[in-house]
């Protein structure tokens, strides 16, 4: 243990990376050949670092961003690791421009550092210094391809590796080809294996009703995501239309946009994305949300850190596991017999492969 558990913040450094996707991610608008990510190192005159990361989806985003997150670093040098005070600064700096967006994204991945280096400090994984234990937690392989033979191949690889249950995207020009897809990838990892799919946004409300009472045969935990994201009331009709549950919440702007998603009646479940919904302290308001509704929650990408997360979430559901970060990380997640293994070292666990990097 050190000496003392409080920490000063002396800096912040944020790097661009793009790191090759291979196999590509395919999905019904586009296909994502490389993660864009900034990595982020707060660092404390004690000695502690924090990491982060965020994925900025498309390289365009990628040189402003890391610009946006650098710039946050004198407005909280000097102050005390202390997330929740660093947040009411940072939100008082960005109250007329907005939390959304890329600000957003900026504001969270320094309070995931800032949580990471305190965990650190304590000498605890973030779950168990967040009051939590270390269960294994039930992940969900999020397949990345579309086409027919090549998805239902990497499913069944999925399952082979002992997965319990898989996500695969649609959303092609003729409902028939969805359920093609569905079908064989059913064939593929058998009756005893969950099924998600998810549309990326792609399908109009009445074209999503229409889809979804077909797809309703099919035996599907959840259709994601199925109309634009911030469409809560379109999302509404779905929900109340299809028998299959509806997921959305990826693209929640923090617990206040979960808040309205939820008083819509968008959806029968909850994913958010750590870095969209506002970091660890963002998080833990969507989830007591989440448990006032007795809604399940899975996570969106960053499995490292929503494993934590994910642990200390009364209503948790899946983790989903889509590995964009670990080739430039010292020790991507582990996945045992389908479950996320939360690492014992101290903080989230992400720690940078320099040389990768």
């Amino acid at each position: 243990m050190l000496p003392t558990t409080r920490l000063t913040v002396s800096g912040l450094l944020a790097r661009a990376v793009d790191v090759p996707v291979e196999p590509p991610l395919e999905t019904a608008s586009a296909q994502i050949r490389s993660a864009p990510l900034v990595l982020v190192d707060l660092a404390t005159e004690e000695g502690v670092t924090g990491h982060s990361y965020a994925f900025c989806v498309t390289p365009l985003a990628l040189a402003p961003m890391a610009r946006l997150v650098s710039n946050l670093g004198p407005p909280i040098e000097g102050d005390a690791v202390a997330p929740l005070s660093i947040e009411d600064k940072l939100h008082d700096r960005f109250r007329l421009l907005g939390p959304q967006g890329l600000t957003g994204m900026a504001m969270a991945a320094v309070d995931v550092a800032a949580w990471d280096a305190l965990a650190k400090a304590h000498e605890l994984p973030l779950v168990e210094f967040l009051g939590g234990e270390r269960p294994p937690i039930p992940a969900y392989a999020s397949l990345r391809a579309m086409g027919l033979e090549s998805v239902t191949e990497e499913a069944r690889e999925a399952v082979g590796s002992g997965f319990g249950a898989v996500k695969v995207r649609i959303g092609h020009p003729d409902v028939r080809r969805d359920v093609e897809v569905v079908r064989a990838v059913r064939n593929a990892i058998g009756d005893g294996v969950d099924l998600m799919v998810d549309y990326n946004q792609v399908l109009s409300v009445p074209e999503a009703i229409s889809r979804a009472r077909i797809l309703d045969e099919e035996g599907l935990y959840w259709i994601e995501e199925p109309t634009r994201a911030d469409d809560f009331a379109g999302h509404a009709r779905i929900t109340r239309e299809a028998k299959t549950h509806v997921q959305i919440g990826e693209n929640w702007w923090g617990p206040h946009d979960m808040a309205k998603s939820l008083a819509a009646g968008a959806s029968n479940l909850a994913m958010p994305d750590v870095i969209k919904i506002g970091g660890v302290s963002g998080w833990l308001r969507a989830v007591a949300l989440a448990e006032a509704e007795g809604m399940p929650a899975s996570s969106h990408l960053y499995p490292e850190v929503s494993a934590h997360l994910l642990a200390a979430t009364p209503t948790r559901d899946r983790l989903e596991h889509l590995d964009l970060a670990g080739p430039i990380l010292k020790e991507p997640l582990r996945i045992e017999s389908g479950n996320a293994v939360i690492p014992t070292s101290p903080g989230t666990g992400v720690e940078w492969d320099e040389e990768a990097v």
